[in-house]
C-alpha cells in the first residue's frame, strides 16, 4: 500500500515538473505507471479480502455459553496448522498484524455502537444468520431481569429457525431459560431435548414393587393419622396376587365422589394407584420430598408416567406429587436435568384441561423467574397458564362443593346427546370448563383459580380422624394455601357452590381474625354463591346409606337443619359483612336434583339459599346445573359475568 502510494506521489511530481522534450516519452511512462500502481491495489484488495475470509473462518468460539454447556453433542476446539512452515515468514507476520487490525476495528465499533460483538463474544465461529441464537442465548444469561424476560419471549416467537438452532437452544440454555420456554405458550417444542434414558429395572422387579419400595423408604413415624394410614394400606395391599385375591370393591379418594376400582380386573393398576395417592401426602412434606429425589423417585415417576399414558389418574396423582416436589427450590436443578420439562412442556399444551392444567402448576412452581407465588396442592391457575404480557389487576377464585371438582364442575351442562371427543375439543359448542373457556376471553385482565379440597386420602370417610372433616378445619387449609398463592395481594371475587360457599363463609371469617390475612378481607370486592345452603340442605334427612353415599356424616351433620354449627356460622358472617363494601349475588335451583334412579330431592331450597344480603336470582335448573351453562350466553353466564364486571370496575380501569 506504501508503495502505491509512493507512485500515486511521482506520478504528481512528474505532472508539475518541466515537460519533457519527447511528449511520446511522457505518456508511455505514464501508462507504466497507472498500469503497475492499477495492478498492486487490485492485488492488495484481493489479498485483504482473503485475509478477512481467513480470519472469519479461523476464529474460534470463546464464550461462557459453550463452556456450561452440559449435553452438548459436538464441541468448538482451537485449530492449528499442521504445516509448520506457515508459521514463518512475512506473510504469517503480515496476516497477525491485519488478524489484530481487525479484531480492534470490531471491538472499537461494538464498544461505540454498543454492537453484539462486545465482550466474549468478540470472537465467534458462526455464520452470520446464528448470530441471533448465540445473542440471545447471551442475553437469556444477563444480570438484567426484564433482559432475561424479554430473550425467553424472542426465543418462543421465533418459528423460521432450523431445526438445529432450536437444538442449539436446547442444549446451551440454562434452567431458567428452559423452564420460561416451556411456559411460554408459542414455544416449540423443538427447544426441549428429549429425557435422559431411565435407569434399567433391578432384576426380577416391577414398577409396581419399586414403587413400594420408594413409599417404604420414606418415614413412617410423627406422620398426621391419615397419611400413616393410608400409607400402611398401601403396603400391606400393595401385593398382585394379594390384590387379585380381593376381588371387590374399593373405594379411592378422588376428584369429586369417591370411585371404585375393582382389584381382581386391573391389580397393577390399582396396586400404583394406592402407592401414589399415600406419596401425593407424603410430597407435601418438605424433607419427604428429598427423601423421594435421592432414592431415585423422580425417574420411577417418569417411567411410571410413560407406562400409563392411557391413564389419567394415575398420571393426575404423579403431577400432583412433582408439582408439590417443585415448591422446594433446591430440587428444581434436579427436576430439570431429570427430563420432567420438556415432559411439562407438551402436557400443558394439552386440549386436556385437567392434564395442561396440572403441568401448568408444576411449571409456575418451577418458574421463580417469573411466578413469585407458590400454588400447593389443590390449587390450580386456570389463566393465565403462561407467561403473559397482560397485567393481572385481580383474582377470581371457584370453589366447589363437596359433589364437585376443581375443573368438572364448572363444565358447560351436558347435552342430551354424546359428546365425542371431536366435539368436546370446539369450544364454541361444548366446554369443560367455562371459566378457563368463556370467563378468561371475556376478562383477560384476571388470574383465574379453581380450588380443590384435598381428597386423595379419603378425609371424608370414616377411616381418617374426625376433626379432619370439619367445614372449620377445611376453611383453615384452603386458606392457608390461598396465602401462598398470593390472594389477596389484588382484588378478589369468590364464586361458590353448594358446600363451597360455606367454607368462603368460614373462610373470611377466619382470615379476619388474623391480622396476616387482612388483605384477603380488604381486597374482596364480591361473593357469588349457586345453591348454598346458608340454613340447611333437605339432604341430612334421609337415611344413613344415602347420607354416606353424597356426604361424609360429620358434614351431613354440619348441613342439617338447624345445625348449630351452621346457625352460628350464619349469624357470625352477617354480623361480619354488615359493615364490609362487598358485594353479593346468589343463584338458587327449582328443580329436584335425581340421585341415582329412586331418589328425587330439593337439595337447597328457596329459603335455605337466602344469605340476608344481595340479590337471590331462582334458575330453572338442578342443584347439579345451577353452575353449570348451558351455553355462553345463557343467563346464568351472562349474569355472572355482569356481577364480576361491576364488582371490579374501578379495578379494570386502573
Amino acid at each position: 500500500m506504501s508503495l502505491a502510494a509512493y507512485c500515486v506521489i511521482c506520478c504528481r511530481r512528474m505532472g508539475t515538473s518541466t515537460p519533457l522534450p519527447k511528449s511520446s516519452t511522457y505518456w508511455r511512462d505514464i501508462r507504466n505507471i497507472i498500469k503497475f500502481t492499477g495492478s498492486l491495489i487490485l492485488g492488495g484488495s484481493l489479498f485483504i479480502t482473503y485475509e478477512v475470509l481467513a480470519l472469519k473462518k479461523s476464529l474460534t468460539l470463546d464464550t461462557q455459553v459453550v463452556e456450561r454447556e452440559k449435553m452438548k453433542s459436538y464441541i468448538y476446539v482451537h485449530t492449528v496448522s499442521l504445516d509448520k512452515t506457515e508459521n514463518h515468514g512475512i506473510t504469517h507476520q503480515a496476516r497477525k498484524e491485519l488478524h489484530k487490525a481487525v479484531r480492534k476495528v470490531l471491538a472499537a465499533s461494538a464498544r461505540m455502537l454498543r454492537g453484539p460483538f462486545a465482550d466474549t463474544f468478540s470472537t465467534v465461529d458462526i455464520e452470520d444468520h446464528d448470530c441471533a441464537v448465540w445473542l440471545l442465548l447471551r442475553k437469556s444469561r444477563s444480570d438484567d431481569r426484564a433482559a432475561r424476560l424479554q430473550a425467553v419471549q424472542e426465543m418462543s416467537e421465533a418459528h423460521h429457525w432450523h431445526d438445529y438452532q432450536y437444538r442449539i437452544i436446547a442444549q446451551a440454555c440454562d434452567m431458567r431459560t428452559l423452564t420460561g420456554l416451556a411456559r411460554s405458550k408459542e414455544s416449540d417444542l423443538r427447544f426441549f431435548l428429549h429425557p435422559p434414558p431411565l435407569p434399567s429395572l433391578k432384576e426380577d422387579s416391577s414398577t409396581e414393587e419399586e414403587l413400594r419400595h420408594l413409599l417404604a423408604s420414606l418415614p413412617q413415624t410423627d406422620l398426621d393419622e391419615c397419611i400413616q394410614c393410608f400409607t400402611a394400606l398401601a403396603l400391606s395391599e400393595s401385593s398382585q396376587s394379594l390384590a387379585a385375591q380381593k376381588g371387590g370393591l374399593w373405594c379411592f379418594g378422588g376428584n369429586g365422589l369417591p370411585y371404585a376400582e375393582s382389584f381382581g380386573e386391573v391389580p397393577s393398576a390399582t396396586v400404583e394407584m394406592f402407592c401414589l395417592e399415600a406419596l401425593v401426602k407424603h410430597s407435601e412434606i418438605p424433607t419427604h420430598c428429598d427423601k423421594i429425589e435421592a432414592n431415585g423417585g423422580l425417574q420411577l415417576l417418569q417411567r411410571l408416567y410413560q407406562l400409563h399414558k392411557d391413564c389419567p389418574k394415575v398420571q393426575r396423582n404423579i403431577m400432583r406429587i412433582l408439582g408439590n416436589m417443585a415448591l422446594n427450590e433446591h430440587l428444581h436443578s434436579t427436576i430439570v436435568r431429570s427430563g420432567w420439562v420438556s415432559i411439562l412442556a407438551e402436557a400443558i399444551k394439552s386440549r386436556h384441561i385437567m392434564e395442561a392444567s396440572h403441568a401448568a402448576r408444576t411449571l409456575a412452581n418451577l418458574d421463580r423467574e417469573a411466578v413469585p407465588e407458590k400454588y400447593q396442592d389443590g390449587v390450580y391457575v386456570l389463566h393465565p397458564q403462561y407467561r403473559t404480557s397482560q397485567p393481572i389487576k385481580a383474582d377470581v377464585l371457584f370453589i366447589h362443593g363437596l359433589m364437585g371438582a376443581a375443573f368438572k364442575t364448572w363444565r358447560q351442562q351436558d347435552n342430551d346427546q354424546d359428546l365425542t371427543e371431536k366435539v368436546s375439543e370446539d369450544e364454541s359448542k361444548y366446554t369443560t370448563c367455562w371459566p378457563k373457556s368463556w370467563l378468561a376471553r371475556d376478562c383477560p385482565a384476571l388470574r383465574i383459580i379453581s380450588v380443590e379440597y384435598d381428597t386423595s386420602l379419603s378425609d371424608w370417610r370414616a377411616r381418617c380422624p374426625t376433626e379432619r372433616k370439619s367445614i372449620a378445619f377445611r376453611s383453615n387449609e384452603l386458606l392457608r394455601k390461598l396465602r401462598a398463592a398470593g390472594v389477596g395481594d389484588r382484588p378478589v371475587i369468590w364464586v361458590s357452590h353448594s358446600m363451597g360457599g360455606l367454607l368462603v363463609k368460614k373462610m373470611l371469617l377466619e382470615a379476619s381474625k388474623k391480622p396476616e390475612m387482612s388483605t384477603i378481607i380488604n381486597n374482596t370486592r364480591g361473593i357469588i354463591f349457586y345453591s348454598v345452603p346458608h340454613h340447611g340442605s333437605h339432604l341430612a334427612e334421609y337415611s344413613v346409606n344415602i347420607r354416606y353415599l353424597l356426604f361424609p356424616s360429620l358434614e351431613v351433620k354440619e348441613l342439617s337443619k338447624d345445625s348449630p354449627a351452621l346457625k352460628t356460622l350464619q349469624d357470625d358472617f352477617l354480623e361480619f359483612a354488615k359493615d364490609k363494601n362487598f358485594q353479593v349475588l346468589s343463584f338458587v335451583e327449582t328443580l329436584p336434583t335425581y340421585i341415582g334412579s329412586m331418589i328425587k330431592l330439593h337439595v337447597v331450597p328457596l329459603e335455605s339459599a337466602d344469605l340476608g344480603l344481595g340479590d337471590l336470582i331462582p334458575v330453572d335448573v338442578n342443584h347439579l346445573n345451577i353452575c353449570k351453562p348451558k351455553k355462553k350466553d345463557a343467563f346464568l353466564y351472562q349474569r355472572t359475568l355482569q356481577f364480576i364486571r361491576d364488582a371490579l370496575a374501578k379495578d379494570l380501569e386502573n
